[in-house]
């Protein structure tokens, strides 16, 4: 059963959109800057009191104080903590102790072979395969290694590319962005569509 994500939440009408569609999980971008969908600690605390509790939420960090992390985690406001920038194995290993028994993703971006070798050395729970922090664009699916970890295919998916995304890499699940905006904003059909694909590709 192939799980979806819809990431990048920044307001209320988001927050309506997954609610509607019911998505799997749905991210946050949490406290960094260079992203235009980044929502501080507070906002995020704000929209998750509205989000259906059958969507989890997902908080999405670059290298941020693992203390801020573990806090979100601690206190129920994020289900999931996905990590998306250089963070060690020293890191994870910090973030479990202060944050037991919630669950870790980590991001990486595979340009070669040699990516996704480091890709599978992470310890994380599940990882995210990706072209780049929000760049909107697919990768060479080739590069993916073989594994029996479950993964979440990122980078440029859009509700049109999803069957073929899932038939051929075979991905636990799918992680959409910019694939369900229209001119920078959250579309709920394209979510709608996109959860949709999904569920059709698990019912064959």
């Amino acid at each position: 059963m192939t799980k979806i994500k819809i990431c990048g939440l920044t307001s209320p009408a988001d927050v309506a959109c997954v609610n509607a569609a019911k998505p799997d999980f749905c991210g946050f971008v949490i406290d960094f800057p260079k992203s235009r969908r980044s929502v501080s600690p507070r906002q995020v605390r704000t929209l998750v009191r509205d989000l259906d509790r059958a969507v989890l939420p997902v908080g999405v960090f670059v290298d941020a104080p693992m203390e801020e992390v573990a806090a979100l985690l601690q206190e129920g406001t994020i289900a999931v903590a996905q990590l998306h920038g250089h963070e060690s194995e020293t890191y994870l290993t910090a973030l479990r102790r202060l944050a037991p028994g919630h669950t870790i993703w980590q991001a990486f971006q595979l340009y070669t072979s040699a990516d996704g070798e480091q890709a599978l050395a992470s310890s994380a729970d599940c990882l995210v395969l990706d072209s780049g922090q929000g760049s909107g664009k697919t990768f060479d699916w080739s590069l993916i290694p073989r594994t029996d970890r479950p993964f979440l295919l990122a980078g440029g998916l859009t509700p049109g590319s999803l069957d073929a995304a899932i038939r051929t890499v075979r991905p636990w699940g799918v992680d959409l962005s910019s694939g369900v905006e229209t001119e920078g904003r959250k579309d709920p059909e394209k979510i709608a569509a996109a959860v949709a694909a999904v569920r059709k590709e698990e019912s064959l």
